[in-house]
């Protein structure tokens, strides 16, 4: 019997299986997964198809199908952390109303997720130690990261200052900075110096912030 007189069978039979990709799917973002907690102790560099693979149980050639490169697996990484990092601090902040609630709400997000890595790591500063000199499609998915939150921040500066909450003379992009600044040091206080109350100072830091770019009547 002739093939075309089975196009609906002959179609079935060329569509790929919809559950075999949905499982594939859900192998890479286990294994994504299981290579952010990997990266957030060993760093980005360290992170390797064999190491994954022992992670996993799985084989190293089955850790390879899903990436082809350690070089996109790392870069894999990088864009889970920052879709994890906008899923518990940036979406949650933007139910705040626009102004000092927002901004102060980003700070907090922010801090309840650094509670976290000051035990595990962040790979956005260990790799940027890593790779800060070294060009490549790692370094600028790091940067791109990085970049497109501190630019989200600096929005919710300047709504601050639109509606009346910070003074309109607050430059954003210093006070992103500071901000930014005060994380940083909370991780190098804590982490690596054990410094008790590094916490406290940073959450005092910021509020010193505010009352130095704030509006008298708003603070």
């Amino acid at each position: 019997m002739a093939l075309s007189e089975h196009p609906a069978k002959a179609a079935r039979d060329a569509l790929p299986d919809g559950r075999a990709l949905l499982k594939g799917r859900q192998t890479k973002a286990s294994i994504i997964e299981a290579a952010l907690g990997l990266a957030s102790h060993i760093g980005l560099e360290g992170l390797s198809i064999g190491a994954l693979a022992e992670v996993t149980q799985m084989s190293k050639s089955g850790v390879f199908a899903h990436f082809g490169s350690r070089e996109e697996l790392q870069i894999s990484v990088i864009r889970e952390y920052y879709r994890q990092f906008e899923a518990e601090v940036f979406y949650p902040a933007m139910q705040a109303r626009r102004g000092l609630p927002r901004l102060q709400a980003l700070f907090a997000n922010w801090m309840q997720r650094v509670a976290i890595e000051l035990q595990s790591g962040c790979i956005f500063i260990s790799g940027a130690v890593e790779f800060d000199d070294r060009p490549g499609p790692v370094r600028d998915a790091l940067a791109n990261s990085v970049q497109a939150w501190l630019s989200a921040f600096c929005r919710a500066v300047v709504q601050a200052k639109e509606v009346g909450d910070l003074r309109p003379d607050a430059d954003e992009h210093q006070v992103a900075f500071e901000i930014h600044g005060l994380i940083l040091s909370l991780h190098y206080e804590h982490r690596f110096l054990k410094n008790p109350g590094a916490v406290d100072r940073a959450n005092t830091g910021f509020a010193n912030l505010l009352a130095r770019y704030g509006q008298p009547a708003t603070l």
